[in-house]
Order: C-alpha cells, then sequence, then structure tokens
C-alpha cells in the first residue's frame, strides 16, 4: 500500500511538473489575432464567455486551441460548433498555425485563401466543409510567388457554394498539395488538372457534384501518385482518354453521371492494377465489358449500371476473386451466365442485373438462400436454380414478384424441406390479371419436399407443366389439379401419395404426359379422354391401383397366380420403366437447354 502512495505521488509530481514546463503563455500576437477572428463571427456560440475572454489570459488553455511547447498556437479545431459569419483573415497571422478545422458549422462569405496562406504562413491543413460560404475564389495577386509554393497539403472545401473556375494560379501554388476536395459546389469550367505538374504528391482529388464541363484532362494520366480520383455528377463529355489509365496508382476511379460516351473494350484498364473501386454508372457508354477487366484482381466494387453496354458478361470477371459488389442494372447485356465461374467469387454479397430476363444458375455448387430480393427483376423470364444446395423454398417462391416469369426450374434443392402451406403459393395472393403474369411451367423435381401439396395449387391456371417428382411428399392428389385446364405435363413419380387417383383428370384435355409411378395410391385407374394414352409403366409401383393399365382388374381380393412372379412381360415393363425414366431425366434437362436457346438464344 505504501509503495503504490509513494508511485502515486511521483506520477502526480511528473504530471505537475510537466504541465508547468509547457505552461508557457502564448505571445500576445497570436491572443490578438484569434481575438479578431473570434470578433468578426456574428455568432460565437458562446467561445468568447466562455473561454476566451474572461477564464484565462493564456489562449493555449481555449477551447478549440491547441499550442505547443514554446506556447506558438499551432491548431484552431472547432467543427460542429454553430459558428457564423465570416472567416477572418487575421488567422492567417498566426506564423505557427498547421491546422485549421472550421467544418460543420455556418459560415459564410468567402474563403480568403489567399490571406490565410501569407508568405509567412505555415499551414498545412485547411477544412471548411460543410458550411455556407460562397463566390469565386479568384485569381491569386501576381506578388504571390510560386517559386516555393505553398505548404498546404490539404484542402478541405466540399458542401459549400463556391462557384467559379478553380484559379489556375493556386493549381501552381500547391506544390505540396496531397487531398483536395472540392466536391458538392458550384464550381465550373474545366476539370482542373495542373496539380499533376505542380505537385507530384497529389494523392487524393474529388471533384464530383459541381458543373464542370469539357472533356477529361490527359493530364491526369501523368499523376503517378493519385489514388482517388471521384469526378462523377458533372457536365463532362467525350469518353475516358487512355492516357487516364497512365494513373496506375489509382485505387477508386470514379466517373459515375458525368455525360461520358464511347467504349471501354479495348481501353488499357487493366493497367490500373491496384483499383478497388470502379463507377461509370449513369452514363452512356456501349460495348461490352473488356476482357482486361480480369487483370483488376483486386477490384471490389464494380458499377456500370445505367449505360447502353451490351454483349456477353466476360469470362475473365471470375478472375477478380475480391469483388463484393456487381451492380450491371439497366443495360442490355445478353448471354448466358454460366460462362462467368460465379464460384470462384467467394466475397461476392450483391450482384444487381435489374432488367436481367433470363438466369440460369443450375448445376453448380450455390447455397445457402436465394435472396427475396429476386423479385426485383421485373424482366425476369426464364430462371434456373437446379441441381444446386439452396435453401429456404418460402423465401425462393419469392419469384413470383417477377410478373413476367414464365419458366421455373428449382429440382435439386430445398433438402428435407416442407411445401409452404401459406399465401406464398396462393394463386390469389398473387393477383394475376393477365396469363403472363404466373409460371406456366414449375420444376420442383428431384428434392426432399414433405407434406402436402397445397390446395391453392389449383390457382396456377395457366401452368403447364408441374413436376414434383422424387420428393417425400404425402397425402392425396388434390382434387385442385383437375382446374389446371392448360396442363401437359404431370409428373407426381416417386413420393409417398396415398389414396386414388381424381377421376377428373381425365378432363385435362391437353395432357399428354402424366406419372404416378412409385407410390401408395391405391383404387381404380381412371379411364377414358387422355388416359387411354398412357403407358402402363405411368401407374407402376402402386400395388393397390387396379385397372386394364395394369393389368390388375379391380375387385379381386388378390392377383391370379400368374402374377405372383414375375413374368418376362412384366420384366419387359419394368425394364421399359427404367427407359423411360432415363429418357424423361434426360429430357427434362435438355428443356432447359432448349427453352433458353429458344427465347434467348
Amino acid at each position: 500500500m505504501g509503495f503504490s502512495s509513494f508511485a502515486l505521488g511521483m506520477l502526480l509530481l511528473l504530471s505537475l511538473s510537466s504541465i508547468s514546463s509547457h505552461a508557457t503563455p502564448c505571445p500576445e500576437q497570436d491572443k490578438r489575432s484569434l481575438l479578431r477572428f473570434i470578433a468578426e463571427l456574428s455568432i460565437d456560440s458562446g467561445l468568447a464567455m466562455l473561454s476566451w475572454r474572461n477564464n484565462t489570459a493564456d489562449c493555449c488553455l481555449w477551447e478549440g486551441i491547441t499550442c505547443n511547447g514554446d506556447g506558438v498556437v499551432t491548431e484552431v479545431s472547432l467543427p460542429g460548433r454553430g459558428l457564423q459569419g465570416r472567416i477572418s483573415p487575421a488567422l492567417g497571422e498566426l506564423t505557427g498555425l498547421l491546422h485549421i478545422n472550421l467544418s460543420w458549422n455556418a459560415l459564410s462569405g468567402g474563403l480568403p485563401l489567399e490571406q490565410l496562406m501569407s508568405s509567412t504562413s505555415s499551414i498545412v491543413v485547411i477544412d471548411v466543409s460543410f458550411n455556407h460560404l460562397e463566390g469565386e475564389l479568384g485569381e491569386l495577386s501576381s506578388s504571390v510567388s510560386v517559386t516555393h509554393g505553398w505548404p498546404l497539403q490539404v484542402l478541405n472545401i466540399s458542401s459549400n457554394q463556391f462557384t467559379g473556375e478553380f484559379p489556375s494560379r493556386a493549381c501552381m501554388l500547391l506544390k505540396n498539395l496531397v487531398t483536395l476536395n472540392m466536391s458538392n459546389n458550384s464550381f465550373s469550367g474545366q476539370v482542373p488538372s495542373s496539380f499533376c505538374l505542380a505537385s507530384a504528391s497529389i494523392t487524393v482529388l474529388e471533384l464530383q457534384y459541381n458543373q464542370f464541363s469539357g472533356k477529361i484532362p490527359l493530364m491526369l494520366g501523368s499523376c503517378s501518385n493519385l489514388k482517388v480520383l471521384k469526378a462523377g455528377h458533372n457536365n463532362l463529355g467525350g469518353t475516358i482518354p487512355d492516357e487516364l489509365f497512365n494513373a496506375t496508382s489509382l485505387e477508386h476511379l470514379s466517373f459515375r453521371n458525368a455525360g461520358l460516351q464511347g467504349t471501354l473494350d479495348g481501353s488499357p484498364i487493366g493497367k490500373l492494377s491496384d483499383l478497388v473501386t470502379l463507377d461509370l454508372g449513369e452514363n452512356n457508354f456501349i460495348g461490352k465489358i473488356p476482357d482486361s477487366i480480369g487483370l483488376l484482381k483486386t477490384l471490389e466494387e464494380l458499377h456500370l449500371d445505367y449505360n447502353m453496354m451490351s454483349g456477353e458478361l466476360p469470362s475473365t470477371l471470375c478472375n477478380c476473386t475480391n469483388l463484393v459488389t456487381i451492380i450491371l442494372e439497366n443495360n442490355y447485356f445478353s448471354g448466358e451466365l454460366t460462362k462467368v465461374n460465379f464460384s470462384t467469387l467467394i466475397n461476392l454479397e450483391m450482384l444487381d442485373l435489374l432488367n436481367m430476363v433470363a438466369l440460369r444458375l443450375s448445376w453448380n455448387n450455390f447455397h445457402g438462400q436465394l435472396s427475396p430480393r429476386i423479385g426485383n427483376l421485373k424482366s425476369l423470364i426464364f430462371l434456373s436454380i437446379g441441381s444446386n444446395n439452396f435453401t429456404n423454398i418460402t423465401n425462393t417462391l419469392h419469384v413470383k414478384d417477377c410478373k413476367n416469369l414464365t419458366f421455373l426450374y428449382l429440382e435439386t434443392n430445398f433438402k428435407g424441406e416442407a411445401m409452404p402451406q401459406d399465401e406464398t403459393v396462393d394463386g390469389r395472393s398473387l393477383q394475376v390479371r393477365e396469363t403472363s403474369g404466373i409460371p406456366k411451367v414449375l420444376n420442383l423435381g428431384h428434392n426432399n419436399f414433405n407434406g402436402v401439396i397445397p390446395q391453392e395449387i389449383g390457382q396456377l391456371k395457366s401452368l403447364t407443366t408441374l413436376n414434383i417428382s422424387f420428393n417425400m411428399l404425402s397425402g392425396e392428389i388434390p382434387q385442385q389439379l383437375c382446374n389446371l385446364s392448360n396442363l401437359q405435363v404431370l409428373d407426381l413419380s416417386s413420393n409417398h401419395f396415398t389414396g386414388a387417383i381424381p377421376s377428373d383428370i381425365n378432363t385435362l384435355h391437353f395432357l399428354s404426359a402424366f406419372n404416378v409411378s412409385n407410390n401408395d395410391l391405391k383404387g381404380t385407374i381412371p379411364t377414358g379422354g387422355q388416359f387411354n394414352t398412357f403407358p402402363n409403366s405411368s401407374f407402376e409401383g402402386n400395388p393397390e391401383l387396379c385397372g386394364v393399365l395394369v393389368n390388375q382388374l379391380c375387385g379381386w381380393a388378390e392377383a391370379p397366380p400368374h402374377f405372383s412372379t414375375p413374368s418376362k412381360e412384366q420384366s419387359d415393363r419394368r425394364t421399359a420403366f427404367v427407359i423411360a425414366f432415363g429418357a424423361f431425366f434426360v429430357v427434362g434437362v435438355l428443356y432447359d437447354q432448349l427453352v433458353l436457346s429458344k427465347y434467348f438464344g
């Protein structure tokens, strides 16, 4: 206890001695300059009353003021203090000042840049962003020498109301500039680019949300250290010059909504090997995505939405294994997505292809849940996700929101899940007004669904194909299936259905393929109509079914003796069944291919 008290006492003495050694009061000149600055504000939010005048004569102890060991003011930092009024040039008289941060206030008037950067100034950071500053920065007087330039490294004047052109002489004076953010103003004229000649250290250039016009300056390509270039939401025109891709240090490149046009295919974009974000959305680009996109191994975000690009997605896209976001909506892309091996994009979280008409992801190793946002694909006509490992059938059936969807293939997914029994598959919930509003082909075969077929299935009036074979569904075949008057193919085979085959199924006059084999059905097989055309293999594997098609007369207690052991005829039928089943499975896969090529080839 004694040792701890001693140590605490020594620490306190050291702290007091440290404070006293740095307690040199600020120079009177610095104090006067600060008082002039505060006096020229229309609202100081109580700064003067709290500390700047009454409490202490040492300005180093004033709120927002930092001094060095000699008492010289090095920082004025008053962000978000509700200050109003003009920025006094008196701050430029603080010869030791390094940082000015007056952001997030309500300051107005102009920015006295030339006075702040006086001949004795040492300021390296000026941040006056998010204020109400206005007017033109204006050309600097010829008395300002450009020989040595200003020490300023960071200039943030974003989110104000500045107008006019950025002064060209200022560009030449900013020889040490690293970061310039002048976004969200009303600057006009050409994009300033002479920074690249004056300052080899320029790293960040943010010019978005202004009124710059003209073409992208070729000179920007000589900014060898430039990492961030954002010039979107301006009134530029023309193409992206090849010279820009000489700025090989670029990590973030954005010309979103800048009025650009031309093609990207053939451009040396692959030279930007450090690129993390590429945003060229909302322009007028045409042509393909260049194959060289695959050279951008560090790319995480790709935004090409709202252009007029076309062609297939390049297979080299799968080389960009760090991709997290791909936004390509509202273009004219075509072809098959299977040419891009999306399984290599292990970090991908968002793939936006809003106006896509066909999406085939089948025969891959995708897993997890299909996002309900798939319903946002309003133009989607064809969707095949079969032979994967997707889960959550309820979420997947949000595809009902795709009002133009005609073909839906979901086979071999959703292991062990029950068919939803709520409004998810209700035809009533779809509020269908036209026959194009619901899928015409519903393929849920080769899954592990259990439970019963929802009675609402009868609401899908336009359905032409229903395949729910090779699942674990049970219960009786619902009478509502007889309402599907357009049905051409009905496959309920290899499940655990019980009860009788509804007799009214023979009223489905377009039914050309019917299979209920390998279930637990019983009773009489309906006759007449389409049933006279179905082979006996459609009913095999249901020992309690009877009728002519299975050589089992109804009403007999048991089959005649010569049916107790397999005959050659039965063996032939079983062989035929195996062949028929194999053919049916192959045809199902080929049907997927043929439909896609017919409608989207």
